[in-house]
């Protein structure tokens, strides 16, 4: 009748019990209504993102293969997915508040005493229960579970920043490629010019200068091929580490630049912040701060702790299980601290503050990203006109440089000026090759500034968090005890 009574009066207390603190409602954030510098994009079906697999939009198969290899190798995504799993577990361990504690025991002892030699058998089950009267517990599973939440959007930042940072190095990568055969073409140009300076030297047409000179645009062309490996070897260890290989067993063979600079449409600004993953991680770690506030306000209540025990105890071992020797108890106690000299003010204070605290991080992280939005809009619409420029430009000193040569070899001009208009036909080829590699990067920075086709909706939910508590009767395997990467 007893055990009837505790149970009916657990049940009132939960059925009483409230959730003190403030209820989470996300603050607003600073969202503009258009793109400043949208206005030059055009959008056509095909540039549409792929979710999840974006870089396909520029259609090169190698480093739609490097790009796969990274969510499963990456060594810096392991660590974020463990830290993920972590952030699961503390939900769970939050979870264990809302329980009873249950253990068993049982002793035997035989001992003297005032010259009596007697034995003492007892087994008994407790049990003990704080009822989460003021919301403490709910308050910390709500904190927990939007801290999980955060971890997972931070798990899907890392892998769109590695596969960004993947792309950027891949691209990168082909432009060194690039830059590596208009420097064979201009070596081999350079080689001929030579050839026909020293014909003309042997036959006194031309000076000796003039053939020094060609040696010496000869072998600078040549030292400038060669210092181009230094960055491509670079770039191609980089892309090694991020999809979790040794560099010495990584390598990539020369190839053309096959991606095309696609037309990414950046949507209405308003949709950032459910693209954003960053922008998710902010938004749910001003959750998690908020319901700290409730963790620190209900700790101005009273605690009521509940428990119970239930066992036999006997002289003789036969006898441990006899009803007559059954001994129980049950009780609860009220605790209040009265005086922790402004302990429970001051956390509250500090809960508070680190809540405006996250509320400022969440602006300032929405304003970034409209920020680097807004950079790379710009960027890819002054290139875009730039590169035209440069190509022209490009285009007229090769030909210059053509016309002069032909003068030279007429003899109608010095040798000088063919060095001074190989060179500008050289740089300005090389100036294209930049530009093309800067719009490249800035179109890759664009996607990942977008969100890179991520959505705040795969954002696992509670149902997904959350797990059965397991039963303490044993502990489950451990991964690492395991060996498992």
């Amino acid at each position: 009748m007893k055990g009837v009574r505790a149970a009916a009066l657990a049940a009132a207390l939960a059925a009483a019990a409230c959730t003190v603190g403030p209820n989470y409602h996300r603050p607003s954030a600073p969202v503009p209504a258009r793109y400043k510098e949208a206005g030059f994009v055009v959008a056509h079906p095909a540039d549409a993102l792929a979710r999840g697999a974006w870089w396909r939009i520029y259609r090169d198969p190698v480093l739609d293969r490097l790009e796969q290899q990274v969510a499963v190798s990456n060594q810096n995504l392991k660590a974020a997915a463990a830290a993920f799993r972590e952030a699961e577990a503390l939900v769970a361990e939050a979870r264990a508040g809302f329980f009873p504690t249950l253990s068993a025991s049982a002793q035997g002892q035989r001992a003297r005493s005032a010259g009596v030699i007697a034995n003492l058998f007892s087994q008994s089950v407790s049990a003990s229960w704080v009822p989460d009267l003021w919301g403490r517990v709910r308050r910390t599973v709500e904190g927990q579970l939007a801290g999980a939440q955060a971890s997972a959007a931070e798990l899907a930042n890392a892998r769109l920043s590695a596969q960004a940072t993947l792309a950027g190095d891949y691209f990168q990568l082909r432009i060194a490629d690039a830059l590596q055969r208009l420097l064979d073409r201009t070596i081999a140009a350079y080689a001929e010019a030579l050839r026909i300076t020293r014909n003309q030297y042997a036959a006194g047409i031309a000076a000796a200068a003039d053939v020094a000179q060609a040696e010496a645009q000869l072998e600078a062309a040549r030292a400038q091929r060669i210092a181009v490996g230094v960055s491509r070897a670079q770039f191609e260890h980089a892309i090694a580490v991020l999809i979790g290989r040794p560099p010495a067993a990584f390598a990539i063979a020369p190839a053309a630049v096959t991606g095309i600079v696609p037309q990414i449409p950046p949507g209405l600004p308003a949709t950032l912040l459910e693209r954003r993953p960053d922008i998710a991680a902010a938004e749910r770690q001003m959750a998690a701060a908020n319901a700290q506030i409730g963790v620190a306000t209900a700790a101005f209540f009273p605690d009521l702790t509940l428990s119970g025990d239930a066992g036999t105890t006997a002289a003789k071992l036969g006898r441990l299980f006899s009803a007559a020797n059954v001994i129980w108890a049950f009780g609860g106690q009220a605790a209040q601290t009265l005086f922790a000299g402004g302990l429970r003010n001051a956390e509250l204070t500090a809960a508070d503050a680190a809540f405006m605290q996250s509320i400022a991080n969440y602006r300032q992280t929405v304003l970034a990203a409209f920020q680097q939005v807004e950079d790379e809009l710009a960027a890819l619409r002054i290139l875009a006109r730039q590169q035209r420029a440069a190509e022209r430009a490009a285009t007229a000193a090769r030909r210059a440089a053509r016309m002069i040569f032909n003068q030279y070899k007429a003899g109608l001009v010095p040798y000088t000026n063919v060095v001074v208009a190989q060179t500008t036909a050289l740089a300005d080829d090389e100036t294209v090759l930049s530009i093309r590699q800067s719009r490249l990067v800035a179109s890759v920075s664009l996607i990942e500034a977008l969100g890179g086709g991520w959505s705040a909706a795969q954002l696992p939910g509670r149902r997904q968090i959350e797990r059965d508590v397991p039963l303490d009767f044993r502990p489950p395997p451990s991964p690492a005890a395991a060996g498992r990467t």
